[in-house]
């Protein structure tokens, strides 16, 4: 089963797949794949209150950039954290678009159980420069993607969850 939790930043996103992942396991201890790259101390200060939430509940695996090949490593039900900063990296870094998605599909189709987090960043004002609205038009394929793949879809405000499919 994949399930998709989307919400905007500090909705209670991560902590809803979290716990969600972790009532859905069986016998093994899930993963927790995260995606972020260290870029300054604010992202590390994140970083932490996540580890800390999460402590030793998961096997945790940091990927910033290949996830396909990190899923693939992935015995038990997998929670991704979070795909919109994994979408980030890969702009960082320069991969084209259509490689971004075509790599989101392949980890979609993977028959393993999956808990995708994802910002959602379409909700407000059109941004005012390139880079910024190629993220914002992404992240909002990646989702409509992710939400055909997806056999559950949570939109997240406020610490609750909505069943949205």
């Amino acid at each position: 089963m994949k399930t998709l939790f989307m919400g905007g930043v500090k909705s209670g996103k991560s902590r809803l797949a979290e716990a969600y992942i972790l009532e859905q396991k069986g016998t093994d201890k899930p993963y927790y794949l995260a995606t972020t790259e260290f870029f300054d101390d604010e992202i590390q200060a994140r970083v932490y209150i996540h580890q800390q939430r999460r402590k030793d509940s998961f096997i945790t695996l940091e990927e910033p950039i290949k996830l396909l090949g990190a899923l693939e490593k992935c015995q038990s039900p997998v929670l991704i954290e979070c795909v919109s900063v994994w979408l980030n990296n890969l702009l960082y870094h320069q991969i084209p678009e259509a490689d971004i998605l075509q790599e989101l599909e392949a980890a979609l189709r993977l028959p393993c159980d999956m808990v995708l987090v994802h910002n959602e960043v379409g909700l407000g004002v059109i941004a005012d420069n390139p880079l910024a609205r190629q993220f914002v038009d992404l992240s909002g394929k990646a989702a409509q993607l992710m939400g055909q793949y997806c056999d559950q879809v949570f939109f997240c405000s406020a610490g609750l969850k909505m069943r949205m499919k």
